[in-house]
């Protein structure tokens, strides 16, 4: 570890300290992410191998990269790119939320992350302001894979406690536990009125104020509605516990700032059943992003909090984008051991003295702290990863 400088702490949790550092060699700026191992008897835990394993495979502009990894005998440590601050961090400088274009492609780069992890059977689970980075270019990166985990053809069953309680799907709060993409969909579409109005959407206190918060804004729902909502395990307890709300007429309301246009993409990431949320994929190529299409280029130049007058996040539209710089990574000494990028999921120990060059790799959604029970298809292993989240390069405890 003699390569990587700390530079300060920037996020502690239970499993570990994450540290923003730099790099001796190229004299990048990096994030380091050292999980404790003397607590775990069966070596690296199971969760960070899962975590490994998906940012190898997931390589994507708008998905953090992981461009080392350097086990020894007490610690594990992940080596990030660095990005500035997270989005909830940028939101609080804008109370009144952001303009237009910066929105449209923050969430057109929230969209590309999700939909590149969707098309390779992975769903984040976790989905929130704060595991969405962002640098001064305006990129956006999703980050904390945590509870990131593979899915396969059937829907398979999962435990329901993933998500930040405030971007948690109506279905997985009545206890489904047959879900697939559609529950990292609802998750956008609140992080998408929540840069529209700079504050949540629903903010819950429990998962039963969260239903009612739902609940009064677009209706209870009905089996008309929702299709096979009556099979859900706590629909039962939910149909007794609240009054029968009016449906929505009109969204107008809740995000008073968003053109119709954006409306209507919003009511089809936030609908009742599952099956009718509209896909990250099809959503790209929503009107909503007109501007983007026209002009071929998905982030702002830069992004410098109070350009802009009127309490709103402004920065300029538009600009080309260039790849970073490839970053080279190097063996450690003999002590120390390396994980060769190889076949998804089989994170390998590598030879002290063979060098390995990083590759961008993107992390798979989800929670960081639930337990996983659920087998997965025999070609992909569980996707679910550390408990030390890089949320806005916070680790979570």
């Amino acid at each position: 570890m003699e390569r990587y400088q700390k530079l300060e702490k920037i996020g502690e949790g239970t499993y570990g300290v994450v540290f923003k550092a730099k790099d001796r060699v190229t004299n990048e700026i990096l994030a380091l992410k050292k999980i404790r191992l003397e607590a775990e008897d069966e070596g690296i835990p199971s969760t960070a191998i899962r975590e490994i394993s998906l940012l190898k495979e997931l390589q994507h502009p708008n998905i953090v990269r992981l461009y080392d990894v350097v086990h020894t005998e007490r610690k594990l440590t992940l080596v990030f790119e660095y990005l500035d601050q997270d989005l909830k961090k940028y939101l609080d400088t804008y109370e009144s939320g952001l303009d237009l274009p910066v929105l449209q492609s923050f969430l057109y780069q929230l969209l590309h992350g999700v939909a590149f992890c969707h098309d390779h059977r992975v769903l984040h689970r976790d989905l929130k302001p704060q595991n969405l980075l962002i640098n001064r270019e305006g990129e956006l990166k999703l980050a904390d894979f945590g509870l990131a985990r593979a899915f396969g053809i059937p829907v398979r069953s999962y435990t329901h406690e993933v998500v930040t309680l405030w971007y948690r799907a109506p279905d997985v709060l009545m206890g489904s536990r047959k879900y697939s993409t559609p529950v990292d969909i609802w998750s956008i579409g609140c992080i998408f009125a929540e840069m529209a109005n700079g504050r949540p959407l629903f903010a819950g206190s429990s998962e039963s104020d969260q239903l009612d918060r739902i609940f009064r804004a677009l209706g209870t729902p009905t089996e008309g509605m929702y299709p096979g909502i009556v099979e859900l395990p706590e629909f039962q307890k939910v149909k007794n516990q609240f009054p029968r709300y009016s449906p929505l007429e009109s969204w107008a309301p809740l995000v008073p700032t968003l053109p119709p246009v954006g409306i209507d993409l919003l009511g089809k990431m936030l609908t009742f059943d599952p099956a009718k949320r509209v896909s990250a994929r099809d959503a790209l190529s929503h009107p909503f992003f007109g501007d983007i299409h026209a002009h071929g280029h998905a982030h702002p130049a830069q992004i410098e909090p109070g350009i802009t007058a009127g309490g709103r996040g402004g920065i300029p539209p538009y600009s080309i984008h260039h790849p970073p710089q490839q970053h080279h990574i190097h063996q450690q000494p003999s002590q120390q051991q390396h994980f060769q990028h190889g076949p998804m999921h089989s994170v390998h120990p590598q030879g002290s003295h063979h060098p390995t060059q990083a590759h961008g790799a993107s992390l798979a959604l989800g929670p960081s702290h639930a337990g996983h029970s659920a087998q997965q298809p025999s070609s992909m292993a569980p996707a679910a990863v550390g408990d030390v989240g890089l949320a806005g390069w916070e680790a979570r405890g």
